[in-house]
């Protein structure tokens, strides 16, 4: 098939599993369609255990290897879906929560990276540096997954600024991270230099040239509308500025996720207050709603299918449920303890650690970087371990985090 024909495909399929899920499931957009692709890609291959001389199986995963999931999300859609995401986080409301967001995207990463790696060192044996990518790619929380979820939550605002803008920085910092540590494991593969200072240099050019890029790139769109007064064309230039920014990022060796989010925090905060009429306000906003819940959707379909990649067995699935517990803990120390640092300087209610701890979901990015680990033998254990993980995450803590925060709010009064 060709890359038309199969965006077409997934295209008529996203719409089919949405309309299936609207219909009898009911759930949450993106979350349904997922779990639709999910059931029908599981009954393809028990249909296949009964009637092997069908052949579906191999025939899908053939067409699903060729979707390239790693490269289409990390290279395609991911800068699409985090300017979406930062364009509707406010400056105002994120400097408010700016240190709870910087130790939890920078020393919450780490520190998750850490325990995960450790935890997957210990337990099954897996080499430190191997381990550590996978705690690297399992510690970002997903933002389109987040903002998915948290449109659906009504959290208060000051907790929403928090769980959004840590998971759009966390994000972009925890790419960075693992590409450090795949520089490390596999020298040969990332055509680096094995050691800890050349790490630290990637890192610092990665996350703040970024950052710069983004910062230069945004004021010059923002420049460019302020004295345009036309909505289909500055629609067209936010898109040329989060596509042609990603693809810039990715040339110049830079973080394409933080030059994402960077440029569309600028457009969507000042660029909206001081460079649009209302009209283009309105179009602008209507136009990235639009790309980020097809987008979303197309995204969560990729997932369900992309089960047919993994290798399930007993022991696989067992390392799995081990892996869940293991990225909760993780993510629970990643939350904590930046709350506990702040805390000296800054009161925050008994839920944030609770509610920022559930509500850190897992998503495609995970899913992504762990495809995208170099062969070895290791990796069909972490592909697996990641996929079970995302699938938790999305599915059972996507559908609770609303009702949970609603409970702990309410006996948050009763104190």
């Amino acid at each position: 098939m060709t890359a038309l024909q199969i965006a077409s495909l997934m295209i008529v399929l996203a719409g089919l599993f949405g309309s299936i899920n609207y219909f009898f499931l009911k759930l949450p957009a993106s979350i349904g369609i997922l779990v639709v692709a999910l059931i029908a890609s599981l009954s393809v291959m028990v249909l296949d255990v009964f009637m092997p001389e069908l052949g579906l199986s191999p025939t899908i995963k053939t067409a699903v290897e060729h979707l390239e999931f790693s490269d289409t999300l990390l290279e395609g859609m991911l800068g699409l879906l985090l300017f979406a995401g930062a364009l509707h986080v406010k400056l105002s409301d994120l400097r408010e929560q700016a240190w709870t967001v910087a130790l939890m995207a920078t020393i919450g990463v780490a520190l998750s990276t850490a325990i995960a790696g450790l935890g997957l060192y210990f337990a099954m044996g897996v080499p430190l540096l191997i381990a550590l990518v996978f705690g690297a790619l399992i510690s970002p929380t997903d933002p389109v997954a987040v903002l998915g979820v948290l449109r659906e939550a009504n959290l208060r605002k000051s907790l929403e600024t928090q769980i959004a803008g840590e998971s759009l920085f966390n994000d972009g910092v925890g790419y960075v991270v693992f590409l450090l540590l795949i520089g490390l494991a596999f020298p040969a593969v990332a055509h680096s230099e094995a050691s800890v200072g050349a790490a630290l240099i990637l890192f610092t050019k990665e996350a703040f040239g970024g950052a710069a890029l983004g910062f230069v790139l945004g004021w010059l769109v923002f420049q460019m509308m302020k004295r345009i007064d036309d909505y289909p064309l500055e629609v067209l230039l936010s898109l040329g500025l989060a596509f042609g920014g990603y693809q810039l990022a990715v040339m110049l060796h830079v973080s394409g996720p933080i030059m994402a989010v960077v440029a569309g925090l600028l457009i969507g905060d000042v660029g909206m207050k001081h460079g649009m009429s209302a009209e283009t306000r309105e179009y602008l906003n209507a136009f990235w709603k639009l790309i980020d819940e097809i987008l979303n959707a197309l995204l969560f379909l990729l997932i369900g299918v992309e089960v047919f990649a993994i290798a399930f067995s007993q022991d696989m699935i067992l390392a799995g449920i081990f892996g869940i517990f293991l990225s909760l803990i993780a993510r629970l120390a990643a939350v904590s303890l930046p709350i506990l640092i702040l805390s000296r300087w800054k009161k925050y209610r008994r839920d944030v650690i609770p509610i920022m701890t559930w509500g850190g979901l897992k998503g495609g990015i995970s899913v992504a970087l762990a495809l995208s680990v170099p062969d070895n033998e290791y990796k069909p254990l972490i592909l697996t371990i990641t996929y079970i993980v995302v699938l938790f995450s999305i599915i059972v803590q996507g559908l609770t985090i609303a009702p949970l925060a609603k409970r702990l709010d309410r006996e948050q009064e009763l104190l």
